[in-house]
Formats: C-alpha cells, structure tokens, sequence
C-alpha cells in the first residue's frame, strides 16, 4: 500500500459494517442509506468509540474529589491478593461494588419515578382534577384494592353492600402513591410474592421499606467512607431491586390497567415496515403511557383526521419505540417500529414527521439526525429536555392531557407538508399476535368460566412444559443487533420452555416473526409446540 493510499484510508471515517452489525434486514437497508447520506449512527459511533478497558472492569472510583481513581487489572494478571486500592484505600471489590450499586440504583429510579407519575395520574382521576383519563377497568380496581388493605363492601344497615367506586379508588390512590415515601413498615404488594420466597426475603433482611428510601440509601452507602463491603452492598442492591420489581413497576403496570385497560390478544406488525408515504407518521418513543394513550386518541380524533387529509395525506400513522410503542401495541395494535437501535433509523427514512419522547432510552443524536430531516423532535416531560435548538419541548399535563396531545398531532400533521428528503421505507414487516395479560392468559388457558393456571401448572407437570423463562430487556449496539435476543428465546422454545418477553426482546422477536401461533410448529419442542397448538397462543 503507497503511503498516499495510507493516509487516504487513515483519514476515511471509519462506518458500520451493515451485515456485521444486525440480523435484521431493515436495519441493514436503512444503514446503508445513512451512510450514503453521511449521517452517523449508534452502529458507527461502536466502531470507532471503544469501551474503556477499566471502566469495563468496574474499578474506576469518581465518587469523592479525590478522584477519580483508576485500578487497571495488571497485565500479567494478579497472583496472591490483590493489592489495588484507590486513594482512601477502597479495594478493587468495593469500588465494582459500589459503581454496580449506582447502575441499580439509577435503574431502580428510573422506573419507578414512572410509577410514580402513573400514580399521580391516577390520584388525578380518583379526586376528579382530569376528564381525559378515566377508570376503563373497574374489575382491575376492585381486584387490586385488598393489596392496599382498601375495603370493596361496606356494611349498610346489617347488610354488606358494594361500596362506592369513587371512593375505593381515591382510597387506592392515596395508598399507593405513599409507596414512595412512606415512613415504616414494608412495601405492601411484597406480600403478592409465593410465602416462602417472601419469608426467604425477610430472613435475609431485604424487605423494602419504601421506594424512593432504597435509592437514598445506595447512594448514601457507596459515598466515600461509608459501605466497604462488596458482599453488603450487593445485598442492598437487591433491596433496590426488589423496591422497583414489587413496588414502582408493579405499581404502574396496575393502575395503567385500571386507567388504560387491561390488554388483550391482538394483530399487528413489527418493524420500520409499518411505516407509510402517504400518511403522517408519528413515532412515540420512551417509557410513559399516559403520554402515549393520548397520542393514540388525538391522532384517531375526526379533527386530527380531517386536519390530516386536508394537507393532503391520507390519514395518520402511529408506531412505537420500545417500552411507549409496547404498551400502544397492547391495547390499541399500534405496531412498532423498531428496537432501541433503530430510532435513529427511523427519521432517516424521511418519512418520520414527528418523533415524540418522553424519558429513558432517547438517543440526545436524535436531534441531530433530524436536523438533516423535516422531522420535528419533541420532548414532553420536565425531566428530560434536549439542549440542541431544533428540539421543540411541549411540556405534557395531565389536566390538559388531550389539548397538549392535539397540539402534538396537528405540528406533525404540518410537518407532513414540509418533507424534502426522498422517502426510503423498508418493506420488511412481520405479523404478530400481542396483548397477553394477565387476564387474557387466564381466560387462554381455562375459558370464560373456568379461568386460571391450571392447564400450564399440569403441563410444566407433566413435562411437556419444562420451564417458563421471562426474556425482557434492551439492544446493544457492541453486540449485534436482535441476534443475542433471537438466539436465546429460540434455544429456550426449542426446549420446551415457554417464553414470557416484553420490552426490546419482545419486539426483536415480533420483528423475527416469532410471535404467532404458526411459528410454534417450526421451532418449538414437541411439548410446548402441542401446548401452544391446543392453546392458541404463539
């Protein structure tokens, strides 16, 4: 190679490989086209920004002015102890600990500050300040009522009478939202969990006393000179955990059944495929449904609609980006679409007219590849603004939820009119059947009236059935895109295990064409396939 050819290839940026870096066909098309376009992606930023070697072992300290504090892995390995301290003598095992401790920490927060705001919707609609959201589930309501200790019947002259929707409700409300903060005692849906795995909790004693005090308390623990005990941090960080599986995320699943409707079995598609030319396409991206439910009723309005057509599209087209677009799939059969890492993806399309976020996992790059677009970017929540200039923030509020929701609708529906880029969408989109609650497995499994679980508990019985797996979580750019996903469930359904999944995982396999009732007979066991067939579930 001359040395002109060096420094031509030296100073070439180096991209993403498209077919290196995904299993997906639509993701490897869009790859290519914003390569010939130049924009950069989260696929590109992989290649050429590699992670830190010591921040990969979890021995840098940042959490004093000391530091920060660096502890690389000698090159030869460590023989005898390890002798690595920072500068007020935290070993190695403290400092991963306490560095994994705030990871949980954050997560922890994170979903449960969304509980928390589905929880003041819901305070919101028990003291009648909103009149867009409104109990739809009532059954729901009376059904987790008893888990807060709330009475259902009220006794009336001698005799026991149904009591008061409205109050139960507000009296849930107020319970509820006290999760967060309350002063002693535990969280109270701990006591939902099987009694032996609750009793094996309290030996250990990892009972949650409420949300928001596990947080603090982490943080407080891994400062500098407090908790210096991988083992009891590690601990603590199940108390966290516990804190957002059986309180914050428990919680919003709930009350967003009780306010939203609970889910039910239903068709729709997957993937950037879902996307149309001739229609305004609004893709809802984050975490909250009480955003998301009022997009979904803006955009079906007959104002929204006529607005739509008399700019000249054909109506209004809505898809989801992780955890919004799962929860718009399954109640209303808003298909996704796309993962975690296809977001960028889906401005480059040139059809994207408006992308609207509210928190966890937006890409701030978002709203530099929509500058290269017509798209208008939005931001809807106090705690999670963008510093560029091109993002618009409409601050969402529950007492003016659908005014704030047609405000969104009707800049897309303009933005529509405003397209230069030529549109590229991807034709690839798969079939699949979503909404499985819990509700609607019950009635799968034993009908109308004899609704339960007893035809799964008889078959992981009998072995046709040998386990049930929950295969949740997000994409990885360093890793390729929805391959781990799919090669795992696959393996799993291979083996009889059934597979419950949600979140990126659950639309990784919608886009694989893993979610419906035919896919069983190709790659599932003899048993779960026969299950799956009797049942009719995928």
């Amino acid at each position: 190679m001359s040395e002109e050819t060096k420094e031509k290839a030296a100073k070439e940026k180096k991209v993403a490989d498209p077919a290196a870096v995904t299993i997906d066909p639509a993701t490897q098309e869009m790859l290519a086209r914003a390569q010939e376009l130049g924009i950069e992606t989260v696929f590109d930023r992989a290649v050429t920004m590699k992670p830190c070697n010591i921040g990969m072992q979890g021995t840098c300290c940042k959490n004093c002015a000391m530091g920060p504090c660096r502890l690389p892995l000698p090159k030869a390995g460590i023989e005898g102890e390890d002798t690595r301290k920072g500068l007020c003598g935290a070993t190695a095992n403290t400092i991963a600990a306490r560095n994994f401790a705030r990871m949980v920490a954050a997560g922890a927060s994170a979903h449960s500050d969304h509980g928390r705001c589905v929880a003041e919707v819901f305070l919101s609609v028990a003291r009648k300040e909103t009149k867009d959201y409104k109990i739809k589930e009532p059954g729901r309501l009376l059904g987790i009522a008893p888990h807060f200790g709330v009475a259902t019947k009220v006794e009336v002259d001698g005799e026991e009478k149904d009591r008061d929707l409205d109050e139960i409700a507000l009296e849930v409300a107020e319970k509820a939202l006290a999760e967060w903060g309350k002063p002693e005692g535990e969280l109270l849906y701990l006591k939902r969990a099987p009694a032996p795995l609750y009793e094996r909790w309290k030996k250990l004693g990892e009972l949650p006393r409420n949300i928001d005090r596990e947080v603090v308390e982490i943080m407080h623990r891994t400062h500098m000179g407090v908790d210096q005990d991988y083992k009891n941090i590690v601990k603590q960080c199940t108390r966290a955990a516990l804190a957002d599986g059986w309180g914050g995320s428990m919680l919003a699943t709930d009350l967003q059944d009780v306010m939203f409707g609970a889910p039910s079995p239903l068709q729709s598609e997957a993937n950037l495929g879902i996307m149309k030319k001739d229609h305004v396409n609004i893709i809802v991206h984050g975490h909250e449904p009480v955003l998301s439910e009022m997009i979904v009723a803006a955009s079906q309005s007959k104002e929204m609609l006529d607005y739509a057509r008399s700019k000249g599209a054909k109506g209004i087209q809505l898809g989801g980006i992780c955890c919004t677009g799962n929860e718009m799939l399954q109640r209303h059969g808003v298909p996704p679409a796309g993962t975690f890492l296809q977001q960028e993806l889906v401005i480059i399309t040139g059809a994207c007219d408006a992308m609207v976020v509210d928190v966890q996992c937006v890409f701030q790059n978002l709203a530099n590849v929509a500058k290269c677009f017509h798209t208008k970017l939005i931001t809807t929540h106090p705690i999670a603004r963008m510093e560029q200039e091109n993002v618009v923030h409409i601050e969402f509020d529950e007492h003016h939820a659908l005014e704030d929701a047609k405000r969104i609708v009707r800049m897309a529906i303009d933005a529509f009119t405003e397209r230069k880029a030529e549109v590229m969408i991807p034709k690839h989109k798969a079939t699949q059947i979503a909404g499985f609650g819990v509700e609607s497995i019950e009635y799968h499994l034993g009908g109308t009236f004899r609704g339960s679980y007893y035809t799964l508990n008889d078959n992981i019985i009998n072995g046709r059935i040998r386990g049930v797996a929950g295969v949740v979580g997000c994409n990885n750019a360093r890793t390729k895109h929805n391959e781990g996903h799919i090669t795992i469930v696959k393996e799993l359904i291979k083996n009889d295990v059934l597979v419950l999944t949600t979140g990126c995982n659950g639309i990784a396999c919608a886009m694989e064409g893993l979610l419906t009732p035919e896919t069983a007979q190709v790659f599932c066991g003899p048993g779960l396939a026969e299950v799956c067939e009797t049942v009719g579930i995928p």
